[in-house]
């Protein structure tokens, strides 16, 4: 079976699930007439219309070989059976996860870089027309981004992308501070320097990861660090709490230029190997001065 577009791994960097997929729509002006179903009956911009699948094209569910690309020279069977078609090489189907997890990469890029105006709603079929992949994963990646508070679900429409105002900001900020900062305080007076030091390659990949501009991938990297930093507590649920807190922190609108974009995130990667320095020294004044200049910034 070859592989599709919803199949494709997910490059590095900047690249989004599909490079090749038009920019989503923007709201603007486009409002669905009066009478088109239940979308639109508010009044709102509602962003659907998948289109059909390319000729030719092999969908999700359809039997090996029934695109145009598919067919190959005949071959046979196990125990002599002819055999329409075959595959020209084994091709490892993924797992429903991979898929999920890239269209949930691409959707969180999306709401950081503005992609998708907060206020709007989207509904699944057409997000997943645009990232070629079927309205399931999507919808369960929306579900996902409802429960993190980045979207809410609008019935029988879609999605609206959730308005994350300062004063959002500023309590999801304040709810770190009391969560995070005892806590890693309380485990440095016992914790020996070399346990600090095993999260230097979390903080490298943050560093590296912010001097691309990527603000999607850093936001990952930036809660893979601060989860480590949290583990070391040995409280499961602070690390599972607090993971939650700082995604929903994130969403707060990127700037505009890239440029500011790239300084802002290494400022705040480069607070990481500070603060793991404090750390190793034992510096514990130092050590909640950064935390909570970091967490609230």
């Amino acid at each position: 079976m070859e592989q599709t577009a919803a199949d494709a791994p997910v490059p590095a960097g900047d690249a989004a699930l599909q490079p090749q997929r038009p920019p989503l729509p923007a709201p603007a002006g486009q409002q669905h007439p009066a009478g088109a179903g239940d979308q639109g009956a508010r009044g709102e911009h509602v962003h659907s219309e998948p289109a059909p699948p390319a000729t030719g094209a092999v969908t999700p569910g359809e039997p090996e070989g029934s695109g145009a690309a598919g067919q190959v020279p005949e071959s046979r069977l196990p125990g002599g059976r002819p055999s329409r078609f075959r595959r020209a090489r084994p091709v490892k189907q993924p797992e429903r996860y991979s898929v999920r997890a890239q269209v949930l990469k691409a959707l969180r890029e999306a709401l950081l870089s503005g992609e998708l105006a907060p206020g709007e709603v989207y509904s699944a079929p057409g997000l997943a027309e645009r990232l070629g992949v079927s309205a399931t994963p999507v919808r369960e990646a929306m579900q996902r981004l409802a429960c993190e508070g980045a979207v809410e679900t609008v019935p029988n429409r879609g999605f609206r992308v959730a308005v994350c105002s300062d004063r959002d900001v500023a309590e999801l900020a304040e709810i770190r501070a009391l969560l995070e900062i005892p806590s890693v305080l309380d485990t440095a007076r016992g914790m020996p320097p070399e346990c600090w030091e095993s999260l230097r390659p979390y903080a490298d990949e943050a560093l590296t990861v912010a001097r691309r501009g990527d603000r999607a991938a850093y936001a990952d990297a930036d809660c893979a660090f601060h989860c480590a930093l949290l583990e070391l507590t040995g409280n499961r649920q602070l690390v599972a709490v607090a993971a939650d807190i700082q995604r929903r922190a994130q969403r707060r609108p990127a700037p505009a230029a890239r440029s500011l974009r790239a300084e802002e995130l290494l400022r705040d990667a480069s607070d990481h190997m500070v603060l793991l320095d404090a750390l190793c020294d034992r510096d514990l004044a130092a050590v909640e001065h950064l935390m909570r200049a970091h967490v609230t910034a």
